[in-house]
């Protein structure tokens, strides 16, 4: 948008310069309706894009349940809880533990509380509490495709078999959702199939970019970026395309957990 393109677009929306300048570096929030003057002052013809626009510049700021937790965990983790809430389709996949949108509360408590880097009992707590929330997406998403290395089936934990037995339920009823499609990596998968980084994929309703992330505990590094996210979508289905089908999947968690003792 040229100068006197910025000029005119402002004198139309009966902005002054300054304004509208805060507004296209994303430092001054706008209402739906204004988003849709605006949309038509520069001839933007996308009724689709311009209306999910248009909504979420209705939200409130602060209306996620995560806004409660700002400033008692890291901006990374807060922004990538926001991102993966606001999908509508999850790819997620990790090379070595079940993934937390799949993971029993005894799991979770066990991958937090047991973790190298101690945190406090009160922190933990939240992690916990956190993670757990996350969980509420599993109903909401458009779709998920999770894939599960079944080497993390074989965990054993101080507490004894009922937490694996408990995990296994969650997956299979996770696997019986209709929006979701759970895959394992099985234990025969080449080692480099099983090295790479935890991926998570979250797409949105257009216009919004793919956000791709290469989660890690302090919340994960986030891109935007075309090339990069094409990068790993790719990675990912070729991930997918070695892990067992669905109905096998399911087969095999059966298998497990009737062999899990009591």
């Amino acid at each position: 948008m040229g100068t006197t393109k910025t000029g005119e677009v402002a004198r139309r929306m009966q902005w002054d310069g300054t304004r509208l300048s805060r507004i296209l570096r994303g430092t001054y929030r706008i209402s739906g309706e204004d988003v849709r003057k605006l949309a038509d002052v520069v001839g933007i013809e996308d009724p689709e894009g311009v209306e999910e626009v248009a909504r979420v510049a209705e939200e409130p700021l602060g209306s996620g349940w995560w806004a409660a937790y700002a400033g008692r965990i890291g901006q990374n983790y807060l922004d990538f809880i926001e991102l993966e809430a606001e999908a509508y389709e999850l790819q997620i996949q990790h090379p070595v533990i079940i993934p937390g949108l799949l993971q029993s509360p005894g799991y979770v408590r066990e991958m937090i509380t047991r973790a190298p880097t101690a945190v406090s009992p009160e922190h933990a707590e939240t992690l916990v509490a956190i993670r757990q929330a996350r969980q509420a997406v599993l109903s909401k998403v458009g779709r998920l495709h999770a894939l599960v290395p079944e080497s993390a089936l074989h965990a054993k934990f101080e507490s004894g078999p009922a937490l694996m037995r408990d995990q296994i339920r969650k997956l299979l009823d996770a696997s019986q959702m209709p929006n979701v499609e759970l895959q394992l990596i099985p234990l025969t998968v080449h080692p480099t199939y099983a090295s790479n980084s935890a991926i998570t994929i979250m797409s949105y309703k257009h216009p919004w970019a793919k956000v791709a992330t290469i989660d890690s505990p302090m919340g994960g590094n986030h891109t935007e970026d075309a090339e990069q996210v094409a990068f790993l979508e790719k990675e990912f289905a070729a991930i997918a395309n070695i892990a067992l089908p669905v109905d096998k999947s399911r087969d095999v968690l059966n298998e497990y957990l009737e062999g899990t003792p009591q």
